[in-house]
């Protein structure tokens, strides 16, 4: 039993419904094959961008020559998956109902936070006493390279100079970790 292509009749069918039923008949298997891996297997979208590639193709192909219609079909299809993938990522991502956005971000920064800190807080160890000395003074109590040479008691230049190589240490540990 044949189906007959809107506006066709079913005693003379036009030109173009013949070119729909062509691409109905030697096509869709290998156009449905192409889009669901395109989809990653997924049938149910895969589906509906058959559907919707063949009635552009019923619509728009016009009385083309069939053997451009193969390729016009899986282009059509490939620009539709496309576009669709494009318009799932300008959507705003749906979040579980868990919890707020805002909370899951704390979370993670937090998290993120420790990691950073425990994987810092190593590779300090790895430093020379007066590096980590000069590192602890300027960067965890926020004193200046003034302060840091009043309290450890030991000239500006030092600290400075102390302070550029405990930088270049930790970030070559950090680095030979794989960290950075």
């Amino acid at each position: 039993m044949g189906w007959t292509a809107m506006g066709g009749s079913a005693t003379a069918p036009s030109r173009q419904a013949q070119l729909v039923q062509v691409g109905y008949d030697e096509h869709l298997s290998g156009l449905f094959h192409y889009v669901r891996r395109l989809l990653a297997g997924d049938d149910h979208k895969a589906e509906d961008i058959v559907q919707e590639t063949m009635l552009r193709c019923w619509s728009r192909f016009g009385t083309g020559d069939v053997e451009f219609l193969r390729p016009w079909l899986f282009v059509v299809a490939r620009n539709l998956v496309i576009d669709g993938r494009r318009r799932e990522q300008a959507r705003p991502q749906v979040l579980a109902s868990e919890g707020w956005p805002d909370q899951s971000l704390e979370l993670a920064d937090e998290f993120e936070a420790v990691l950073t800190s425990m994987v810092v807080r190593d590779a300090m160890g790895l430093l020379t006493e007066s590096h980590r000395q000069v590192l602890h003074s300027r960067y965890v109590l926020g004193r200046s390279i003034t302060e840091s040479a009043r309290d450890l008691e030991i000239p500006v230049g030092t600290v400075k100079s102390r302070l550029h190589h405990a930088r270049c240490s930790l970030r070559s540990i950090l680095e030979e970790q794989g960290v950075i």
